[in-house]
């Protein structure tokens, strides 16, 4: 099942990219902060390399003034994602979340079969805006599209 707004978001061991690599857990990681969480089907893909990250990047000021905290989630290795994080410039703070075994996006129901692509199990492209671990706003793209998980529709979403 899907998580839905109103959801806590799951507990689960994951690699964080701030730079270095760390390991670290979601629930202390969202604990006591707001943040935004956006999935990504692949670093160094497309349109995660071309649109979706590099808007987060934009405007994570705009959310830092907020006191909106990001990060962005990938099944992909932690070298993977240190490496896309180097190439795409992240500023220190931005978190990338290594979800190499998919636990994480499996946990949170938003999985993506790209095997047909040759990809294996991905995440699906979304966006979410957690309080304290508690989902307020989700927001999952439709197969192919980027509009309600980028980091402009997400600074609307949240205001409302």
């Amino acid at each position: 099942m899907s998580l839905q707004p109103g959801d806590t978001l799951p507990d689960i061991s994951i690699k964080i990219i701030d730079g270095d690599i760390q390991p670290a857990q979601t629930g202390a990681l969202f604990a006591g902060r707001k943040a935004v969480l956006f999935g990504v089907p692949g670093a160094f893909t497309p349109t995660c390399s071309n649109r979706h990250l590099p808007g987060y990047v934009e405007h994570f000021s705009d959310f830092q003034a907020r006191g909106i905290g990001v990060m962005c989630l990938s099944v992909n290795d932690a070298y993977v994602m240190q490496a896309w994080a180097a190439a795409q410039n992240v500023p220190p703070g931005l978190l990338l979340l290594a979800d190499g075994n998919a636990s994480f996006t499996r946990a949170l129901g938003l999985e993506l079969d790209g095997t047909a692509f040759g990809m294996g199990l991905r995440t699906r492209r979304f966006a979410l805006y957690a309080e304290d671990g508690v989902v307020r706003v989700l927001q999952v793209e439709a197969p192919g599209e980027l509009r309600v998980s980028t980091a402009e529709a997400m600074l609307v979403a949240i205001e409302h």
